[in-house]
């Protein structure tokens, strides 16, 4: 099995960088050999794994822009079978220079195809934006994960994502599909979760996930130790649930 799977939502703060750590780790945790792209210029998905990017000498912006060979860039982890194209601030820039590349959206296609068989799973953390570096991710995955935070305005901005993906889809990439929705921040005490958990059921049945993300204080806290929260509690609930999930990807 050797996919590309884009962790995609314009809105912020619904679990895309959580998601994209923790699932590339319970993926290399089960064996497989996993690449995690960190797309977002926050570089968070680095960070999180505990790589000091003032130390970096080639990140994802080099690969796009002065298209160097992405194996200079790829790091390894402190996660057994997991590696890591870092991020840096310079990826707010490169949208404006790639604007007179030829292919601009699929400048990441050409980074990342050559590699995905070296690696089971390629993971791409995209930004909170529809910009050019996440249609440059969607136009280079195979299928999309779409974390939807379990508060009111849930599906706000879904319909103009799915359309990106439709228009991606129609122009760029034919084969992209909708891996799944992926409920984050549930709270079984909360009336609401389950109130949101049914109405994106309702929207989108299949297509939802059956494994849920729980609110969970350890997986806020991992990221400061950089590491995955499988290594900084391995027992918690964070932990459980993204092993869930990457058992539920693997047989689909």
């Amino acid at each position: 099995m050797n996919k590309i799977i884009a962790i995609a939502n314009q809105k912020g703060g619904v679990g895309k960088t959580t998601t994209s750590i923790n699932l590339a780790a319970a993926l290399a945790k089960e064996g497989k050999k996993v690449l995690l792209v960190d797309a977002d210029p926050q570089a968070n998905a680095s960070s999180g794994l505990g790589i000091d990017i003032a130390a970096v000498d080639a990140t994802i912006y080099e690969c796009l822009v002065n298209n160097i060979d992405p194996h200079q860039a790829i790091m390894a982890t402190d996660v057994k079978n997991l590696s890591l194209i870092p991020s840096h601030i310079d990826l707010v820039g490169a949208e404006i220079e790639m604007l007179n590349l030829d292919n601009r959206e699929e400048l990441m296609k050409r980074v990342l195809r050559p590699l995905s068989e070296e690696y089971d799973f390629i993971i791409i953390d995209c930004s909170p934006s529809l910009g050019l570096i996440t249609v440059n991710a969607l136009t280079a995955a195979d299928s999309v994960i779409i974390p939807v935070q379990c508060e009111f305005f849930a599906l706000e901005g879904i319909a103009k994502l799915l359309n990106t993906i439709k228009i991606i889809k129609s122009k760029l990439n034919p084969a992209l599909k909708i891996e799944g929705f992926l409920l984050t921040m549930y709270d079984s005490r909360l009336r609401l979760s389950m109130q949101v958990y049914e109405e994106v059921k309702r929207h989108f049945g299949d297509l939802v996930f059956n494994s849920v993300i729980r609110r969970n204080v350890r997986l806020s806290e991992a990221p400061s130790h950089g590491l995955s929260v499988l290594d900084y509690e391995p027992t918690s609930r964070g932990a459980k649930d993204y092993r869930m999930l990457a058992k539920e990807l693997l047989r689909r």
